[in-house]
């Protein structure tokens, strides 16, 4: 079954976020645990933990069906130390908010070579702190996600996550959520049942189904490969509405959460709305 929702806000609490969730329909969601622009944030309070799980059993979400993101700061790979420590240890901290909050897994852009480093030696750090973050922490998983390939970012390759996948120490703990615009964008085509499958029949190979452990779904204003990261409705862009059937019939991408993060907040739920209603019975 599909669970489709979207990255709502958690403004005022992160317990408003389920609740957000529940208004538009959803089945899944993303949020951020913390203030995604800030380095550091006060503990949670064991009474906001205590509503975030009693607003989500209102909203009828399960915790796997939650996937909250980390900072834009956080990078894995950067090439400096002290500074790559810093984002280390946001990083954990923010898979250990997600262990108070009884999620399961925090989906995050791999990291930046900033243009100082290989892309090779950058992956290495980028697998080093994954490591480091499996061995510190437990019950979390660690889902990567797929990127525009914009800048000097990773993960815009499938052999990337494929790389972080098959060197982590902790393979069930370690995940990947793919962005369909990231994908396009990055130079992946999958607007017909041909390109689709030859796209998913790539990523079978090199990352494996078992590893996708959530998606987010959002059409494309710039065209194929062009690297830029601008999404668009769902329908409106780049990719039609064709990729979104074939997705939502596709029964091995199942039981995971899979959000919107497209431009208009207002129109989520009828794009929900829109996304269920391509499923075949």
């Amino acid at each position: 079954m599909k669970m489709i929702g979207a990255h709502v806000s958690a403004s005022g609490g992160v317990f408003n976020a389920p609740i957000n969730a529940k208004k538009i329909g959803a089945k899944s969601f993303a949020l951020f645990v913390k203030n995604q622009r800030q380095w550091s944030a006060k503990p949670l309070e064991e009474k906001i933990i205590s509503k975030f799980k009693e607003e989500l059993e209102k909203a009828e979400i399960l915790p796997k069906h939650v996937l909250p993101h980390d900072s834009y700061l956080i990078n894995l790979g950067h090439p400096d130390p002290e500074k790559r420590e810093k984002s280390f240890n946001a990083f954990v901290d923010e898979l250990e908010r997600c262990k108070l909050l009884g999620l399961d897994r925090l989906n995050f852009h791999p990291g930046s070579h900033l243009k100082e480093i290989s892309e090779e030696n950058c992956l290495e750090l980028i697998s080093e702190s994954m490591n480091e973050a499996l061995r510190q922490t437990e019950g979390v998983k660690l889902v990567i996600e797929n990127t525009a390939g914009q800048g000097s970012n990773l993960g815009y390759k499938l052999e990337h996550l494929g790389y972080l996948c098959d060197n982590s120490i902790d393979k069930a703990r370690t995940g990947v959520c793919i962005d369909t615009c990231h994908l396009f964008v990055s130079g992946y085509d999958f607007r017909s049942e041909k390109t689709y499958n030859e796209t998913w029949d790539k990523f079978a190979k090199i990352i494996g189904f078992e590893h996708l452990m959530g998606m987010h779904l959002n059409d494309s204003k710039p065209d194929l490969g062009s690297k830029k990261d601008r999404h668009h409705s769902i329908g409106e862009g780049k990719l039609g509405l064709e990729p979104f059937k074939l997705i939502m019939n596709d029964d091995r991408i199942d039981d995971i959460p899979m959000v919107l993060e497209t431009i208009d907040d207002t129109i989520w739920a009828q794009e929900i709305e829109l996304l269920y209603s391509f499923v075949k019975n």
